[in-house]
């Protein structure tokens, strides 16, 4: 009887064995399978932009282009300081843009503390939201790749688009260069624009010579990146940037008289010959640097971004191609935010 009892308790346990082997590829696959469903796994975009006391509403049409633009699922990360947060997010949420998917990130300005030389030509390149670009590692957690946009931008295209820009292996970002567009260098030379090292950094200073930059070496536009955060931790992107910000304290390496950029600069020395291209219509530039250079209506028509970089701001007069601009401006409900034009 014992026998009997055993072999029946064998047997029981390798036919509960049997059972569990034979069933776990099925669990297994079905599993992939619900992982791997489009409706399961459908991907955010991350979008930084950040939302400056003074022209929130640029922040605003901005959104508003993107979102207005694509069919994609769009995560905005909507960087401000503490005390224009409360502004922004009541903007959003008392507007058409209520329906948007968004977080709003508080920016801590202690981290700039030592870093930023004081520059007296052009104030408004030190407000501490211009270097939210060097943190984005500290502002994003959970994403592999990231849009950063600066708040001067339209997006009349797919932001999927610029989202899909192949970065090489090893690159923690991708530009564009400032010579890439031939459309743009009339433009360029009309205003007095450089487009190159030289008019970024100081080659008087032995600091820069000893990079071995050729000052002729054409410079890239950071208000548009796309960012893998792998890399950009990997190769400690943030660490070098603060490097050359404390350097330039120290040694006054940046140029202010042409380029003006005190964040562009540091990222030039960092990001020179390891940062991928962007599509050249995916950053039409200079909108902003005169008030009487225009580019061509049909131009515009085929930029898949426009950005307003340097003093003319299209919220702001004198401006160009403000229409452009104002077709997606939301006006706001707090009353606080107001376009300035001739006849305001």
């Amino acid at each position: 009887v014992n026998q009997i009892l055993l072999l029946l308790l064998v047997l029981t346990v390798c036919a509960i064995l049997y059972n569990k082997v034979h069933q776990a590829p099925s669990a297994l696959k079905n599993e992939t399978v619900d992982l791997e469903s489009p409706e399961e796994m459908e991907e955010e975009i991350p979008v930084v932009i950040c939302a400056a006391a003074g022209r929130m509403g640029a922040a605003v049409a901005a959104i508003s282009s993107i979102y207005s633009n694509t069919e994609a699922t769009v995560l905005f990360y909507i960087v401000g300081l503490k005390t224009t947060i409360p502004h922004i997010r009541g903007w959003i949420e008392n507007s058409k843009l209520k329906e948007i998917k968004f977080k709003v990130v508080e920016f801590n300005p202690m981290v700039l503390k030592g870093k930023i030389r004081q520059d007296a030509s052009r104030p408004e390149l030190l407000q501490p939201l211009n270097f939210v670009r060097f943190y984005l590692p500290l502002l994003i957690q959970k994403h592999e790749k990231v849009i950063y946009l600066d708040d001067d931008v339209i997006v009349q295209g797919d932001i999927q688009e610029l989202y899909d820009t192949k970065l090489a292996p090893g690159h923690a970002a991708a530009f564009s260069d400032d010579c890439d567009l031939p459309s743009t260098h009339e433009m360029i030379r009309s205003v007095g624009m450089q487009n190159t090292y030289m008019g970024f950094l100081d080659y008087r200073k032995q600091a820069i010579r000893d990079l071995g930059i050729s000052p002729s070496t054409c410079s890239f536009n950071p208000g548009v990146i796309v960012a893998n955060m792998t890399e950009w931790k990997r190769q400690r992107i943030t660490k070098q940037l603060e490097k050359w910000m404390q350097r330039n304290v120290e040694e006054n390496l940046y140029s202010s008289t042409l380029g003006g950029g005190v964040a562009t600069s540091p990222m030039l020395i960092v990001f020179h010959g390891k940062y991928s291209s962007i599509n050249p219509m995916w950053h039409i530039r200079h909108l902003g640097w005169s008030p009487d250079a225009r580019y061509s209506e049909q131009f515009l028509q085929e930029a898949k971004l426009l950005h307003w970089n340097g003093r003319y701001k299209p919220w702001d007069y004198p401006s160009v191609h403000t229409d452009l601009w104002e077709n997606w401006f939301i006006p706001d409900p707090s009353g606080k935010f107001k376009l300035t034009r001739p006849d305001s």
